[in-house]
C-alpha cells in the first residue's frame, strides 16, 4: 500500500446502541505506559479493578473479573462454564440477545426451552412459572436484563427469585444495563452475569465484566465434562485473576484494563444511584423532546430502558436516509433496528459519559433538521 497514512478517526457523537462516548479520562488512561501482565504494579491494579467491579455489580462474589474479550465472550463464558451436554435451560427471549443465549445453550449441547415474548414486551413472570412447573429437571434460567435490540427492561429480580425457588441457576445478560439502571447481583440472586465495557461504563470496547456466585462456582467444580473453551474456562482463569500468587493464563490487554479501571473509578466517584438517576432524568427529557417532534416510542413507559431508546419510524420516512444525514451532516451516530425491527425503528443510546444534557439537546436538534 503506497498510499498508507496514519488513521485519524472523525469526531463523532455516539448515541447508538454502543459503543458510547468515551470519557477523556478513560482515553488518557489507555495511553499510559504498558507494563507486564504479571508486574506487581499491574497485579495491584487487577485487585482494585475486581473490587470496583464488585461495587458496580453490587456483589461480594469472589469470582468477579473482566474477561479479555467483548460482551459476547462474557456470554459464552457463562454458558460454557455452567451448561453441559443434556442440561435443560429455560431461555427468556424477547429480542436478538435472548436468541443468542439460546444459541449458546445449543452449542454447549444443552436443551433450550424458549419462552418467547413479542419484541417490545417484557418476559412474563406467570409464563416462566408455568414452564418451570412443567419442567422439574431444569438446570438454569437465562434472561436479558436490558434487551438492546428493543429497548425493553426485563424485570429480572422477580424472575431470578422465582427460578431460585425451583432450584435453578440464573444467568443474566447485563451488557447494556450495568451502571445504567438498578442492578443488584447478590440481592436478586443472580448466579452468573456478564456485561460489556463499551455501554454505560463508557470504556473502550473489548472487555466483558463477569461475576459468578458461590453456587455457580460449585456447579463448575462438579462438571462431568471439561469446559469446551480453554480460554474461557473459569477454573483456569481464576489462577490468574484469583488471590495470592498469579499463574500465567493469557496476556491480559494491559492498557484496556487501565481504561476499565478508570471508567469504574469514575462510576464510583459519581455513585451508582446517582448514575441511575442521571440516566433516568435525561431519558425523560429525550422522550419529551422526541414526542414534541411527533415521534412515538416503541416500548411502554414502565418497561423502557433509559439508556436505550427505541423510536418508531413514522410512515413514509426513510429511516436509513435519516441516519445517514445525522452521520454525514451532524457527525451523530444512532442505531438501526435489528431482526424483526429492521427498518422500523431508530435506537438512540444515552449511555455513561454520553448521557448528558448537551447530547440530548444536540440529538433533538439534529433529528428536527433531518426529519424536515
Amino acid at each position: 500500500m503506497t498510499d498508507f497514512k496514519t488513521f485519524v478517526p472523525p469526531t463523532r457523537t455516539l448515541m447508538g446502541p454502543g459503543p458510547s462516548d468515551v470519557s477523556p479520562r478513560v482515553l488518557n488512561a489507555l495511553g499510559r505506559s504498558t507494563i507486564g501482565h504479571l508486574d506487581p504494579a499491574f497485579v495491584s491494579l487487577m485487585d482494585e479493578t475486581k473490587a470496583l467491579l464488585q461495587y458496580a455489580f453490587q456483589t461480594k462474589n469472589t469470582l468477579t473479573l473482566p474477561v479479555s474479550a467483548p460482551g459476547s465472550a462474557g456470554m459464552e463464558a457463562c454458558f460454557a462454564n455452567l451448561i453441559e451436554p443434556g442440561d435443560k435451560v429455560i431461555v427468556c427471549i424477547n429480542g436478538v440477545f435472548g436468541k443468542r443465549m439460546q444459541e449458546n445453550v445449543i452449542r454447549c449441547g444443552g436443551r433450550a426451552i424458549a419462552i418467547e415474548s413479542q419484541w417490545g414486551n417484557q418476559t412474563s413472570f406467570d409464563e416462566l412459572k408455568t414452564v418451570l412447573e412443567a419442567n422439574a429437571d431444569v438446570k438454569a434460567v437465562a434472561m436479558v436484563h436490558a434487551e438492546t435490540s428493543t429497548g425493553v427492561r426485563n424485570d429480572v429480580e422477580p424472575l431470578c427469585k422465582l427460578a431460585k425457588q425451583y432450584g435453578c441457576l440464573t444467568i443474566v445478560d447485563a451488557v447494556t444495563s450495568l451502571a445504567g439502571i438498578e442492578l443488584n447481583v447478590d440481592a436478586w440472586q443472580i448466579d452468573a452475569i456478564y456485561s460489556g465495557s463499551q455501554k454505560c461504563l463508557s470504556c473502550i470496547p473489548g472487555i466483558s465484566p463477569v461475576s459468578f456466585s458461590n453456587h455457580a462456582v460449585e456447579a463448575i467444580k462438579k462438571r462431568k465434562h471439561p469446559v469446551q473453551s480453554w480460554f474461557l474456562d473459569m477454573s483456569l482463569i481464576m489462577g490468574y485473576w484469583g488471590e495470592g500468587k498469579r499463574a500465567y493464563h493469557h496476556t491480559a490487554p494491559v492498557n484496556s484494563i487501565y481504561a476499565l479501571h478508570e471508567s469504574l473509578g469514575i462510576l464510583r466517584e459519581e455513585g451508582l444511584e446517582n448514575a441511575w438517576g442521571r440516566h433516568r432524568r435525561l431519558h425523560e427529557k429525550l422522550v419529551k423532546g422526541l414526542e414534541a417532534l411527533g415521534l412515538e416510542m416503541l416500548v411502554a413507559p414502565q418497561a423502557r430502558l433509559p439508556q436505550l431508546n427505541t423510536v418508531c419510524v413514522p410512515e413514509g420516512v426513510d429511516e436509513a436516509r435519516v441516519r445517514t444525514e445525522l452521520l454525514d451532516k451532524f457527525n451523530l451516530e444512532v442505531g438501526a433496528g435489528l431482526g424483526a425491527l429492521a427498518g422500523k425503528v431508530w435506537r438512540i443510546g444515552l449511555m455513561g459519559h454520553g448521557c448528558s444534557d448537551r447530547n440530548v439537546d444536540y440529538c433533538l436538534a439534529a433529528f428536527s433538521s433531518a426529519l424536515r
